[in-house]
């Protein structure tokens, strides 16, 4: 039996897609109406798409972006829920295009749109393959940034530069375009963490990327409120500590223990005060000192070890049981080590501390599966 030929229906053909630019959203209702309008009278001449990966905004945000991209082809919106994270989040936009040239560009219209053409041009041809918006080349500016600012901001470039390797001469810029292949060469090793996902991708290419730099006046923020604090700075050196030992030892082990060490601390100062202020007995006083030090743990990698999977409301709680049945076995497990290690002959000192490290990474491990697991 024939099968009737396939019948093509004429239709036109929209043009190839140049560029995606990705804009990554938490509360910019205020701000994302007008950034559209930019960025269309700046990207007249080139196929463009929109990208904003929206990271649980309650301002409206993804509300007034749902109803612009049913309007408009060129705007799309990936809502994330569950997961939090600038770089995790313009990664995402980024892998989630076909367009042949990325660029990234802030929603609180501090960047230059105007500047995108040049940045995806001289990727397009051929002159980059990473292109970044800097502050620092001559014509650039950081605008009406305090000296105070200013200074932070040149010592976090020459930390990465020394620490990182990387050529740039703004690495702390969030504001750039890369070629697409270049940007699937270096993503299996880009590490998510913090909000310089510049950095992370110039210092994860397994080759060295062709860098062409073009300057812009920073801006300042007109609607909406700074996302920039204490825990970001935090982040951005986690990340250089990713990029110089985070191959050999993951940053988030040390940071775990570095909770351990503060818990053990915590469980000492627990246990003196039930002892010598409360007078109870060593027995009930242990256990008020190892029930503290765990729940403090628990906190403490909920709110820094484990900011990017940070637990709330009822999760909580049951993180809390699971953290503590986690730390129980792990107990188990140092004072098995230990005693094994001593048996043999071993210094009291090698053994306990054998004991400990075999805890600690038990602990960890099954905390990243149970507790912390990603969503």
């Amino acid at each position: 039996m024939q099968h009737a030929p396939l019948r093509i229906f004429s239709s036109p053909v929209p043009a190839a897609l140049q560029l995606a630019v990705v804009v990554p959203t938490l509360n910019e209702r205020e701000n994302v109406a007008r950034l559209l309008e930019l960025l269309a009278l700046a990207l007249a001449d080139i196929e463009w798409e929109a990208v904003f990966v929206d990271d649980g905004s309650s301002d409206g945000t993804p509300e007034y972006l749902t109803e612009v991209s049913r309007r408009d082809r060129r705007v799309r919106l990936i809502r994330r829920v569950g997961r939090r994270g600038l770089s995790s989040a313009v990664m995402e936009g980024m892998l989630a295009s076909t367009a042949p040239v990325v660029a990234v560009i802030d929603a609180d219209l501090q960047h230059d749109e105007r500047v995108l053409p040049a940045l995806y041009r001289a990727i397009a041809d051929g002159e980059a393959d990473l292109a970044v918006g800097t502050r620092y080349a001559d014509g650039g500016s950081t605008g009406t940034w305090s000296a105070r600012r200013r200074a932070i901001s040149r010592l976090a470039t020459r930390l990465a530069v020394s620490i990182a390797g990387t050529r740039l001469s703004d690495p702390m810029s969030g504001f750039f375009a890369i070629d697409r292949d270049c940007l699937l060469r270096a993503a299996p090793r880009v590490s998510g963490v913090g909000y310089k996902l510049l950095l992370d991708i110039a210092a994860s290419s397994p080759t060295p990327l062709r860098i062409a730099e073009r300057p812009y006046t920073f801006r300042t923020r007109d609607a909406g409120t700074s996302k920039l604090d204490s825990a970001i700075v935090l982040q951005y050196f986690e990340l250089l500590a990713e990029k110089s030992i985070g191959r050999c030892i993951p940053i988030r082990f040390i940071k775990f223990a570095l909770v351990g060490l503060i818990g053990v601390a915590v469980h000492l100062g627990l246990l003196s005060l039930a002892l010598d202020i409360a007078s109870l007995s060593f027995r009930a006083s242990q256990m008020i000192a190892v029930l503290g030090a765990i729940c403090f743990n628990f906190w403490l990698n909920n709110q820094f070890t484990y900011r990017d999977r940070r637990l709330r409301g009822l999760r909580m709680a049951s993180g809390l049981v699971s953290f503590a049945l986690v730390c129980s076995l792990g107990a188990l497990a140092n004072v098995g080590i230990g005693v094994m290690l001593f048996r043999e002959h071993s210094a009291w000192w090698l053994a306990g501390l054998a004991g400990a490290a075999v805890g600690s990474v038990w602990n960890y491990t099954m905390g990243n599966l149970l507790t912390w697991r990603r969503a």
